[in-house]
């Protein structure tokens, strides 16, 4: 899976609206506020209400998104200065907003105006303190973060001999090298980046706490799992129960990647004590995604090859020739370099517009004009950028865009179907009023571009001519599944522990000098995943994963890998597919299309249960379309596991786990229309 999110690097607009692929406090100076809400009329209907801030949203919104965008794609020090002072003009007319809501509690109104106060109050990751000192300090510090986050790098030698390399050619000595050290070298050296933010980090903490504190939460953690159209304990109880259902599989997927590690490396190095695996080998620097291990995990060498990379990077060779081919004349190191720039850049959009087809397969209009303008396609030469992928709404109006570096791979390649999931989702709503303009719940954002990575199917693939026609048999099934898992079932654990820490670190029962043992912990406990030494509290590795600094939730990244499965089997059912549910692809399929667009349409402008019934026909997240996709899979790993010990022993389960048990403040919710409301 990659971890992406929708709108912006901070969650701060995004959060706006319950978002973020991937992406809070009061009383405002008066020039920072606009003359309307200083104005607000005494006789002000809450229909009225919503109507204003609705309006004065949209209108300030891209004061907001420029700034952040030019912070993503041009870091720097003044970049980083102009999107910190955009978030506190923000997050300071937020709090007003959420202030001067207080007014219409207990009053009658409208369903949708009750349930966009409801939205409103909680439409931010980073609730900012309502001392202006603090809030100006929060949004510093959030800028900072994310700055040091896009500009990381790992340096070794010293003088003439200096060499460092940033986050991209870390990962690919863990997509493409089998050298236990070299990949070791390498995990570890990313990891030193986030080092220097913990001291920020803990203040951050202290941040949010108090604005949502002052919001009537007990904590930020306890706000970021009321967004759901359910209760706060309910959320986590939810997550529990859908994970139940996946962890068997999960384990048998674990088990039988430690074999084959123990088989390339030997047992002393393919594992570590208690059975677990060691986080520098699993090909992915976080170790959410095992596709990159295809080659030591492919369980038949020669049926059905799913080698899309190879094809990929194989095209970008093409591109980078013929551009060679067609230059004449200089042939200086500059020019050379660009050159390769441009091939690099032709090879994304190529790949982009192959993502691009298969939306505009199902009805939906081609991207505008203005996409293929605007966006990020690759990282450029001449200064630091987010490489994080994400999708940006800018202006809530059609001005969208995507921020990448592609490289010719896999995993870039459905990368991008992902995040053109958010952009289609974007532009399905944006004919709602702005408090509306979001997931039904950040999960399904999410869900969005996976629903269509599923249908890419080996056929598909067949289809565009990535991969070599497909033998059907049991073996070439087999490693399609397997393809599958090691995007998908691989990240199940990890989204759910990384707002477990979260929560722990939000509602204080995992301290700041237990930071780093709390996230192994939890890694172990979820993942059985650990470090092959030990990582002390000298290190701030939850740092080192984008969506931390990034003050991204991530809890909808586990709700969006279940949700997923259901959106597939509901669009391959309207598609009037009936065999398999994992040789589905509802490419080019009109009334899957239709389907689709309807949800996306709705926005958040109702509950997400409501949303969910009238694509699958029941209110319930459900985790049972996983196991009917990976059915034969899991037979399949269960016998090739059988005499194994299989499952990992923990060196303990922090009851930060889950979150604290005291009694909470949860502010009371307006009536609003639909079950869960």
């Amino acid at each position: 899976m990659k971890p992406i999110r929708a709108l912006l690097a901070l969650g701060v607009a995004a959060a706006v609206l319950g978002l973020a692929a991937c992406d809070k406090a009061p009383s405002p100076s008066p020039t920072a506020t606009p003359a309307a809400t200083q104005a607000a009329a005494a006789d002000e209907t809450a229909d009225q209400f919503i109507a204003r801030v609705n309006s004065e949203l949209k209108a300030m919104y891209p004061e907001l998104t420029k700034p952040q965008w030019l912070s993503s794609t041009y870091i720097n020090d003044d970049t980083e200065f102009l999107a910190a002072k955009a978030n506190e003009r923000y997050l300071s007319q937020l709090n007003q907003w959420i202030e001067q809501a207080k007014r219409f509690e207990g009053q009658s109104m409208t369903p949708a105006t009750a349930r966009a106060i409801h939205l409103l109050k909680l439409s931010t990751a980073m609730p900012a303190p309502t001392d202006p000192a603090k809030l100006a300090e929060l949004a510093r510090i959030a800028s900072k973060m994310e700055g040091a986050y896009g500009a990381g790098e790992y340096c070794k030698g010293e003088g003439d001999a200096k060499s460092c390399r940033q986050l991209g050619a870390l990962e690919d000595v863990l997509r493409s090298s089998r050298d236990y050290d070299a990949q070791l070298d390498a995990w570890r050296g990313w990891h030193t980046i986030s080092q220097p933010m913990r001291k920020d980090y803990v203040r951050f903490v202290e941040l949010v706490n108090e604005g949502a504190d002052e919001m009537g939460f007990a904590d930020a953690g306890e706000m970021w799992r009321s967004g759901y159209d359910m209760s706060p304990v309910e959320l986590a109880a939810e997550t529990d129960r859908l994970w139940g259902q996946v962890k068997p599989l999960y384990e048998q997927l674990h088990c039988y990647t430690r074999t084959r590690l123990d088989a390339k490396y030997g047992k002393d190095k393919g594992e570590v004590a208690g059975g677990m695996l060691p986080a520098h080998l699993m090909g992915n620097m976080w170790q959410q995604d095992w596709s990159n291990l295809w080659d030591l995990l492919a369980p038949y060498r020669n049926a059905g090859s799913l080698d899309i990379s190879a094809t990929l990077d194989s095209r970008y060779r093409q591109i980078h020739a013929q551009k060679l081919a067609q230059s004449t004349g200089d042939r200086s190191p500059a020019a050379l370099a660009q050159l390769e720039e441009d091939a690099k850049d032709a090879s994304a959009r190529q790949m982009t517009k192959r993502a691009e087809d298969f939306y505009v397969s199902l009805g939906m209009a081609k991207l505008p004009d203005s996409y293929w303008q605007k966006t990020q396609f690759i990282k450029p030469r001449d200064r630091d950028v987010v490489c994080h992928a994400s999708a940006w709404d800018m202006n809530m109006e059609g001005d969208v865009r995507t921020k990448m570096c592609i490289k010719p791979n896999e995993e870039d390649f459905t990368t991008v179907y992902h995040e053109l999931g958010h952009v289609y989702y974007y532009l399905a709503y944006n004919d709602l009023p702005p408090l509306f303009q979001t997931g039904a719940h950040d999960g399904f954002h999410e869900a969005i571009g996976d629903t269509i990575v599923l249908a890419m199917t080996p056929r598909y693939l067949e289809s565009i001519g990535l991969v070599a026609a497909q033998e059907q048999n049991e073996e070439a099934l087999i490693n399609a599944q397997m393809r599958m898992a090691l995007a998908k079932v691989a990240f199940l654990p990890f989204g759910l522990m990384i707002d477990r820490w979260r929560w722990g670190v939000f509602d204080g029962s995992i301290k700041p000098d237990e930071y780093n043992k709390a996230w192994w912990e939890l890694k172990a406990r979820y993942q059985g995943v650990a470090p092959v030494q030990t990582r002390g509290e000298e290190f701030f590795d939850p740092g080192a994963k984008y969506h931390v600094p990034g003050n991204t939730p991530y809890t909808r990244y586990f709700l969006s890998h279940v949700l997923q499965f259901q959106f597939y089997k509901s669009l391959c059912d309207a598609a009037g597919y009936t065999g398999p549910l994992n040789e589905c692809s509802f490419y080019g399929n009109k009334a899957a299309g239709e389907k689709l667009q309807a949800m996306l349409s709705k926005g958040a402008s109702q509950p997400w249960q409501q949303t969910l019934k009238e694509l699958t026909g029941g209110e319930t997240m459900d985790a049972s379309a996983v196991l009917e996709y990976f059915a034969s899979l899991q037979t399949w790993l269960t016998q090739q596991n059988e005499g194994q010990t299989c499952g990992w022993q923990a060196s303990a389960a922090t009851p930060a786990a889950t979150p604290a048990a005291a009694p909470t403040v949860t502010p009371a919710k307006p009536e609003v229309p639909a079950a869960g409301a």
